[in-house]
């Protein structure tokens, strides 16, 4: 019997192991998912400072359009008063004149803040250009890092699981499939440990005809409380100390 416990903890080596490679690889999804969910919002905020600063200088050739207009009207009066030679039709095309004059100044303030918007946007996208571009490569190399730790992994996970088939294909079966179960049921702590008479699995005190079946290793002896394999070795102490 103990060569029979003997492989079945080696077999629940390879399946903790397996365990924590399936684990591993599992996280890899989520973390290139985070990764590349970084790097598009660096590009996104590149993307938002590049349609700003093309929304300003929309905004300008509009206001410069405004101007033209502006300037047209100014022309037209000019010329209408010089055809002109009713005094009242004069002082009213002078006041349009004015009118757009004064239009045309509150234009140019609004340019003017503009062409400061435009060099504190354009600094802007400097600057998210500077880290969209750090965040891709970022992005590239731990991608690269990600894959290559997937395929190494999973390249591990064929040789453990093919390890562990070879193991469990020497168990008997009725053992086999006993250890199959607990193994969907209790995880990866199946064959466990007496010590002090208490169960390594769930920490309850053992029966006395339990702990001494162990000791005999001469038949497979399960846990009443929990149903997991026992096991004894010399390194462990029978006696339970209250």
């Amino acid at each position: 019997m103990q060569e029979i416990i003997e492989k079945l903890l080696v077999v629940q080596d390879r399946d903790r192991k397996i365990l924590r490679v399936t684990q591993e690889l599992a996280q890899i999804i989520p973390d290139r998912e985070n990764l590349r969910s970084k790097a598009s919002s660096t590009q996104s905020q590149w993307e938002a400072a590049k349609l700003r600063v093309k929304q300003i200088e929309a905004e300008r050739k509009r206001l410069e359009l405004e101007v033209d207009g502006k300037k047209t009207q100014i022309e037209k009066y000019l010329n209408q008063q010089l055809q002109t030679r009713k005094n009242e039709e004069y002082k009213a095309l002078t006041h349009e004149i004015d009118m757009a004059k004064e239009a045309i100044v509150k234009i140019e303030d609004q340019e003017i803040v503009l062409m400061e918007q435009t060099e504190a946007a354009q600094k802007a996208v400097a600057v998210a250009a500077t880290e969209a571009a750090a965040a891709k490569k970022l992005l590239d190399d731990q991608i690269t890092k990600l894959d290559q730790r997937e395929a190494n992994l999973k390249q591990e996970l064929t040789a453990l699981t093919a390890e562990r088939n070879t193991l469990i294909s020497t168990v008997d079966e009725v053992i086999r499939s006993r250890y199959e179960r607990l193994l969907k049921s209790k995880g990866e702590n199946i064959v466990v440990g007496v010590e002090h008479s208490v169960c390594g699995g769930c920490h309850m005190k053992l029966p006395a005809q339990n702990v001494s079946s162990a000791r005999a290793q001469m038949e497979l002896v399960c846990c009443p409380n929990c149903g997991r394999i026992l096991y004894f070795t010399r390194g462990m102490d029978l006696v339970h100390t209250d």
